[in-house]
């Protein structure tokens, strides 16, 4: 990264204008053009220096339920599961822990309803329990690159 890219992301991590043309905006504040911006994000995406762009909303303020999961999976049945986990749609990602709890995931639902459902059909369609711990208190960290 360079200094522009570590600008760029120091700057959207506060917020993205809300207007008519949003990267014009952050372009003329970082000292760019906003296709230098778009060029930069796109590229900072698909090196994998970024994982995702795009907005971050609290689930519960807007009636849904969020939480992060864990299964205690047998090495000789982590792909199975990892495929069934990867076909439900609330199911935002799983990945393997080196830990007795060996698959996590984030499961976001529309409500605290489908949740317990979601919650339900993971334990019947994989046959093992799952260890939901849903956020008793939220925090954010920021990072900030030196520029």
């Amino acid at each position: 990264m360079d200094e522009l890219d570590r600008a760029i992301i120091n700057e959207l991590q506060g917020g993205f204008p809300v207007c008519d043309r949003p990267f014009a905006e952050v372009a003329a504040r970082l000292h760019s053009t906003e296709q230098e911006i778009i060029s930069r994000i796109d590229l900072l995406l698909k090196g994998g220096t970024l994982s995702r762009f795009g907005p971050m909303y609290h689930a519960e303020r807007m009636g849904g339920s969020l939480s992060l999961a864990a299964m205690k999976i047998p090495a000789a049945d982590f792909e199975r599961v990892a495929e069934i986990l990867n076909a439900i749609p609330e199911v935002a990602h799983n990945y393997a822990r080196d830990h007795l709890l060996s698959m996590w995931f984030v499961l976001a639902t529309e409500t605290p309803r489908e949740h317990a459902a979601a919650l339900e059909r993971i334990e019947r369609e994989t046959g093992y329990p799952v260890y939901d711990m849903p956020k008793i208190k939220e925090y954010f960290i920021g990072l900030r690159f030196a520029a």
